[in-house]
């Protein structure tokens, strides 16, 4: 006996008959997911239009139409070139990818740097016994007779010296930093400028070099 099935495709009704109705819901899924990645590809594609009038001499320019002629160095090849540099300080090639370097490391650290501040306050949120759990009045307990305890657990960090305390960041920061720019055991093969790797990307955000 030949089984019928009906469903829905494209916004019309369509009728599977034969003898084998797996084959023709196969099918189905099949064509569905086809058009799924056709309407994908096209997203991407707008998508990569848009974010190209970002880019390229057709940018949008520092002071808008007033902008007049943009240096000769700057051709819209990175974000956030909106055509002005009257200092000269990327005219060098060499030194404007140090500084994009530098730029992009220092940003890294402030990413750093906005959890370290906000997670003890989560914490203190949700009852954990942190002393002074605001960033920008922690350092203050170092002054106190029982020092600074990170997390309020003194077996973390318990500082009660502030040039103590400058000397551990100067190696610790220091260290890290000599591992970025020169390699070593725990830095070699590693992107100077995208030195955590998969580390600092655990969404994949970065897995599509034309996205990225």
């Amino acid at each position: 006996m030949q089984a019928t099935m009906t469903q829905a495709f494209a916004g019309q009704r369509v009728k599977i008959t034969g003898p084998n109705t797996r084959k023709g819901v196969s099918t189905l899924i099949q064509a569905r997911r086809t058009v799924k990645q056709v309407k994908k590809t096209a997203k991407q594609a707008t998508s990569s239009s848009n974010s190209s009038n970002w880019y390229g001499e057709d940018r949008p320019k520092w002071l808008g139409p007033l902008s007049g002629n943009t240096p000769s160095h700057l051709r819209g090849e990175y974000p956030g070139d909106y055509g002005w540099d009257t200092a000269g300080l990327s005219t060098d090639p060499q030194t404007f990818e140090r500084y994009r370097e530098i730029e992009v490391i220092h940003s890294r650290w402030a990413m750093l740097g906005a959890l370290g501040c906000v997670f003890p306050e989560l914490l203190a949120a949700n009852g954990t016994p942190i002393a002074e759990p605001v960033w920008f009045k922690a350092g203050s307990q170092i002054f106190g007779s029982d020092g600074l305890n990170y997390l309020g657990n003194s077996g973390l960090v318990h500082a009660q010296s502030i040039i103590a305390t400058l000397g551990a960041q100067v190696i610790l920061m220091g260290g890290a930093e000599a591992y970025r720019t020169d390699g070593g055991p725990a830095g070699v093969g590693l992107d100077k400028v995208y030195p955590g790797g998969d580390y600092f990307d655990p969404l994949g955000l970065a897995d599509d070099p034309d996205t990225f």
